[in-house]
């Protein structure tokens, strides 16, 4: 039989990474389940590692952004009508266009007609169906409030999908600016510039030294543009490729948020997601430690997950969740202090919503101030650069005609 790797995570919240001998995927799935994991990620041995950074950029899966909060939240209105689970779900299976996802809500309906609970029905979709999503529904089961938690689920998923469309928005006209300028400054020094240098040499003019600099980078850049083009393309691969190594990420991850600007945007950025899973998991009813071995998994930087990680140890042992979280010194003071209260007044739920408002208002201040001042200095700057450029070529020029007038 064929070798598979495997990931999942476990009881606990913990990234298990194995091999395991199978006829296909989904056998290594059922004999995941069967172990208690709930399986992330299933593929043969022979196909290498995981998809990078970028490949994941680009992954969709059956349910994904928009179409999953559409599934939730019109889940969520057919049970309010007062619609059985199996007849909602046979309304939702002509919804989808895509045929993948339309086949995991056929099979999500199957296994519902069949008595199997909706959350195990999507604990067994390999993987298309988060931890978060799975606990709150099985939560929303056990108190008899499903519908109450599916909207609930639907207003995170919006938060959450609305934050990281925030944050992306934000980065790309700068790096379009970026692209765009950078290639019409290497056109300018790889074709202009050496045609100036070719006309300065049959003249044989004495040019000055800013001007030699620059026709210099122009016949650089002319004979070695591929290298130019490739070797940030090469960096950006392995670049990718290290941040697949733990030991890489979480260093990488740590040295991030040890910086003034982009550390406390994402601190304030991962405290929100921290917050919003954690505080929408209590209140449907799931325990603090599974809560937060689910709220580790949702964070983007290592280094604030394993906090989380070291935090919900010590809250099993019995440390107050502020205090345990306080122990990494990463964590933004003000959020734990809001934490704080909400385990001295018995609303911690209620606080971590609160407290994720905050950080996701603080979140969006934050990069509507660098997007305002972020766009005006790439441009001020590269303009500078296109300026020197063209004063280095045109200066000679000048002195020749002032010499021959």
């Amino acid at each position: 039989m064929p070798l598979y790797r495997y990931k999942a995570l476990n009881s606990r919240g913990e990234t298990l990474d194995g091999r395991m001998e199978a006829a296909s995927d989904a056998e290594v799935a059922l004999r995941l389940q069967e172990q208690g994991h709930l399986p992330v990620e299933a593929r043969l041995a022979s196909e290498g590692g995981g998809d990078g950074a970028f490949k994941a950029l680009f992954r969709r899966g059956g349910f994904a952004g928009e179409r999953l909060v559409q599934f939730t939240r019109q889940l969520a209105t057919l049970l309010g009508a007062g619609q059985p689970l199996d007849r909602a779900l046979t309304i939702l299976l002509d919804l989808p266009e895509d045929e993948t996802a339309r086949r995991i809500v056929a099979d999500v309906r199957d296994q519902v007609r069949g008595g199997t609970s909706l959350s195990t029905a999507l604990e067994r979709q390999h993987g298309s169906f988060s931890r978060l999503y799975v606990n709150m529904v099985r939560a929303g089961e056990a108190g008899g409030t499903l519908q109450e938690t599916l909207e609930r689920l639907a207003d995170y998923l919006e938060r959450s999908r609305a934050l990281r469309g925030r944050v992306l928005n934000a980065l790309i006209y700068p790096a379009i600016l970026v692209v765009m300028v950078g290639l019409a400054l290497l056109f300018l020094l790889g074709y202009v510039v050496p045609q100036f240098g070719v006309m300065y040499e049959s003249l044989d003019a004495e040019l000055p030294l800013f001007t030699k600099i620059v026709l210099g980078l122009g016949t650089v850049v002319r004979d070695w543009w591929l290298a130019l083009l490739a070797v940030p393309a090469l960096a950006a691969l392995w670049f990718d490729r290290r941040l697949r190594a733990p030991a890489f990420r979480a260093g990488f991850d740590d040295w991030l948020l040890r910086q003034r600007v982009a550390g406390t945007l994402v601190a304030r950025i991962e405290t929100a997601r921290l917050a919003r899973t954690l505080g929408t998991l209590l209140k449907n009813g799931v325990p603090l430690i599974t809560a937060l071995g689910i709220g580790r998994n949702v964070l983007g930087n290592h280094a604030l997950a394993a906090d989380v990680e070291a935090a919900a140890e010590e809250v099993r042992n019995g440390v107050p969740l502020s205090a345990a979280l306080a122990r990494g010194k990463r964590f933004p003071r003000l959020a734990l202090q809001m934490v704080q209260v909400g385990e001295e007044s018995g609303a911690l739920d209620a606080m971590l919503l609160r407290t994720a408002d905050t950080y996701d208002a603080q979140t969006a201040q934050a990069l509507d101030r660098m997007l305002a001042a972020l766009v005006p200095a790439i441009t001020l700057v590269l303009a500078v650069v296109v300026m020197v450029v063209i004063l280095a070529v045109l200066v000679p020029i000048y002195d020749l005609t002032s010499v021959i007038g």
